[in-house]
Formats: structure tokens, sequence, C-alpha cells
């Protein structure tokens, strides 16, 4: 019942914060430009190509949506109550707990506090204002997820603009019907690089198994690593098929679900490759 009252209470501290409302408040605008201004002005909702497009641009904001709400109201992962330093690295790999002194717990491999959430996440990748929530262990496959879909669909938006731009005429005298379009291609072509790179990092990270955390820590490693003639890996790093399981799952086609978690373990104890 604590649990239920501390989950009810993220959803509603998050409902709260204004980056997230904003966040929502795109997603609608790009969603009713693309439908029924671009899409009925191109090809008419009431024809095949434009109902199908409309469809198909739904169903992907859908996900994305569904894929926000999952990182935004899920918990990014706690310390479990029975971690204990004395029961750590079980297979002598030498992850060491570090001990929190604003948290007063013990913290496992890969966790950091968070300053905004006030409490330890485990393998914290970063506090994401957009979702009002820290991205961490169990929420990580719904935010990339959500990235995913965002870039898809913002790169889908900005095609449906350029060819309702280049095959359709428009009355560019009317003063503001000019100024709507600029705007609009100038957020269109801005979600889509802004994201897109987003996406592209996160790929990164996902395919050496790293954090954003981690990957910051990684610069000094590797640049010590070359000046004494030695070739840097991260320490985590399984190889590329098995980094993405990781995060993914297993399974190929629950790839795309963000509630396809239960592949994930306490998230306390990750296998060192740097035996």
């Amino acid at each position: 019942m604590a649990r239920r009252r501390g989950v009810a209470a993220a959803v509603a501290a998050a409902a709260t914060s204004p980056a997230l409302v904003a966040a929502v408040s795109l997603m609608a605008l790009v969603y009713y430009y693309t439908v029924f201004v671009l899409l009925d002005h191109w090809l008419g909702l009431g024809t095949t190509a434009g109902a199908a497009h409309a469809a198909a641009f739904s169903l992907l904001l859908a996900a994305c949506f569904f894929s926000f709400l999952c990182a935004a109201a899920a918990d990014p992962g706690s310390v479990p109550s029975a971690f204990s330093p004395d029961a750590e690295d079980p297979q002598g790999q030498g992850l060491k707990s570090r001990y929190c002194d604003k948290c007063c717990i013990h913290k496992p491999a890969r966790t950091h506090h968070c300053k905004v959430c006030k409490r330890c996440i485990l393998k914290m990748d970063h506090h994401c204002v957009w979702i009002n929530n820290c991205v961490g262990y169990t929420n990580y496959k719904a935010f990339i997820i959500c990235v995913l879909n965002a870039t898809i669909g913002s790169l889908y938006s900005s095609v449906i603009f350029v060819c309702d731009l280049l095959r359709t005429e428009h009355d560019f005298s009317i003063h503001y019907v000019k100024i709507i379009h600029i705007l609009a291609g100038v957020v269109l072509f801005s979600l889509s690089l802004t994201i897109g790179s987003l996406l592209c990092w996160h790929i990164y990270l996902i395919c050496h198994n790293m954090t954003t955390i981690e990957y910051r820590e990684a610069v000094r490693a590797k640049w010590l690593a070359k000046k004494s003639g030695q070739k840097y890996r991260h320490r985590f790093d399984q190889g590329t098929r098995k980094n993405i399981q990781m995060i993914m799952g297993p399974n190929v086609f629950c790839w795309l679900c963000p509630t396809a978690t239960g592949h994930l373990k306490d998230g306390t104890e990750f296998q060192n490759t740097n035996n």
C-alpha cells in the first residue's frame, strides 16, 4: 500500500513539472499540425493515402506517449533495503560498494546519488527534466524506446512537411501563413536533429554498456591507458550483442515494449570483464 502511495505521489509530482507539461504539449502540437494541417492539406484525410498516413502517425505518437509515461512514472531503481556490503561481489570481481552520506546507505556498483530526486539511483544515467525523473536501471529501456519513437515521429513529420511544401500550392503572400510554415519547419527539423542526436548517443552507450556518468569517467581512464601504452575497455562491456540484450531483453520481439522488463534483476550486481 505504501509503495502504491509512493508511485501515486511520484506521478502527481511529475504532472506538475513545467518541463514535462511542455513536452506533452509539444507532442500534442506536433500531432495536430502534422495530421490536421499538413496531411489534410497535402493528401486530404478523406483519401485512402491520407487516412493511412494519419493512422500510422497516430500509432507512432501513441507508442511514443506510452513509453514516455512509463519512463516518467516508473521508479528508476532504488537500492534494495536488503543490500549489504558483506554480501556484495560474490565472484570476487572487485566491484566495491560506496557509502552515501546523504542517504546513509551503501551504494552498489554503478549507483549514484541524484541531487534532484535526493536519493540513490541504481545504474543512474542522468536526471531528465522532460520526464521529471531519473533515468536509471529500471526505466532506461522505456526512455530509449521513447527517444526512438520520438525520433521516427519527428522525421516522419518533417518528411510530410516537405512533401506538403513542394507538392501543393500555398499562398505565402498572406503574412501569417509564411510565418507559421517557417516556425513549423524550424521546430520540426530542430526536433529531428536534437532527438536524433540523443538517440545516436544512447545507442553508442548501449553498445558499450555505459551510462552517461560512466562515459565521463571513462574519458580520463582512456587517456591514462593511452599514456601508459595500454588499450582501454570499459569494465562492464560484454560485447555489443550481449550489451543490447542486457537493456532491451533477450527476446527481439519484446524490444519495443517498454513494460517488458522481466529480464532485469535487482540492479546491484554486474559482471566485470576486467578480471
